[in-house]
């Protein structure tokens, strides 16, 4: 056997879990052998290098041999190169240095929510803000004997010069 349904291929050497999902992917213009974008029925030949992109990264492979049927993840290597640029992991390592909340813990906390903000915005200090707060001017609303009046509002509103 010398060649074989690219869908096919990708899924016999472990590329996919399955073989819908490489067929989807070849469907939606993810899959290419050598420079031309490729159906899932194109023909992979040994020899043949194949592009698969899984965002962010497009991984890249030579076909050593052809097998029919699906290998175990061990002999994958008798079948497959690997030949995706350094460059296309360097892409991933930033990607997981970014996300390092893992998916399912919920919001992220104050202090987690700043160090991202500092992380995608250098150079705008958001702490500025918590020590301006901590600043004790005297004028806060909410010391006092509790009771809220709309002009107590009004007079704060005037005095911060909403209204000229």
């Amino acid at each position: 056997m010398n060649e074989l349904r690219v869908d096919k291929w990708l899924w016999t050497v472990r590329i996919f879990k399955t073989r819908a999902l490489a067929t989807r992917a070849c469907k939606n213009k993810r899959v290419r052998i050598g420079d031309r974008v490729v159906k899932p029925s194109a023909l992979v030949q040994v020899g043949d290098t194949v592009h698969v992109r899984k965002p962010p990264v497009t991984f890249s492979f030579r076909v050593l041999a052809i097998t029919p049927s699906r290998v175990g993840a061990k002999l994958v290597p008798n079948f497959i190169k690997n030949v995706t640029p350094p460059e296309e992991y360097q892409i991933l390592e930033i990607q997981r240095a970014a996300d390092q909340r893992r998916k399912g813990l919920g919001r992220p906390t104050k202090k987690e929510r700043r160090d991202l903000e500092n992380f995608f915005t250098p150079g705008y200090d958001y702490d500025e803000w918590d020590e301006i707060d901590d600043l004790d001017d005297g004028d806060d609303l909410d010391e006092g004997d509790g009771d809220y009046s709309p002009e107590d509002e009004q007079e704060v509103l005037d005095s911060m010069g909403f209204w000229d």
